[in-house]
């Protein structure tokens, strides 16, 4: 499995042709407690930087771009029911959608952990 990011501040865990999605810690923090998600319809397609969903918070909205091109084949339900979720355990329980690859060349362009790190830092 492979984690990369985006300059949005999405997170994206690649396992062979399907992959999570999710909003990073440095979003959760800006963002403060989220209390809503918009999460897109599984089996819709979307390209690389779409709209792909919205997480509101008690500061702000902000939406949810897509990494790569693909289609959606699962969200997550949990996160649906208690957004909390975003906020305690972003990287983890509280991950937004899956989805299948459709351009896995696409993921060269995004960002490792390291450069990501440096990017979120100015």
């Amino acid at each position: 499995m492979s984690l990369k990011y985006t300059e949005d501040h999405e997170w994206i865990r690649i396992d062979g042709e399907t992959a999570v999605v999710g909003i990073t810690v440095h979003a959760q923090d800006a963002l403060g407690d989220v209390v809503f998600v918009d999460l897109p319809e599984v089996g819709k397609t979307f390209a690389q930087k779409d709209v792909a969903g919205v997480v509101e918070s008690v500061k702000a909205a902000a939406d949810v771009y897509m990494p790569v091109s693909g289609e959606v084949t699962e969200v997550n339900e949990a996160l649906r029911a208690d957004p909390s979720l975003a906020n305690s355990d972003p990287m983890g329980a509280g991950w937004f959608f899956k989805v299948k690859l459709a351009k896995p060349d696409e993921l060269a362009a995004l960002l490792d952990e390291a450069a990501y790190t440096a990017f979120a830092a100015q």
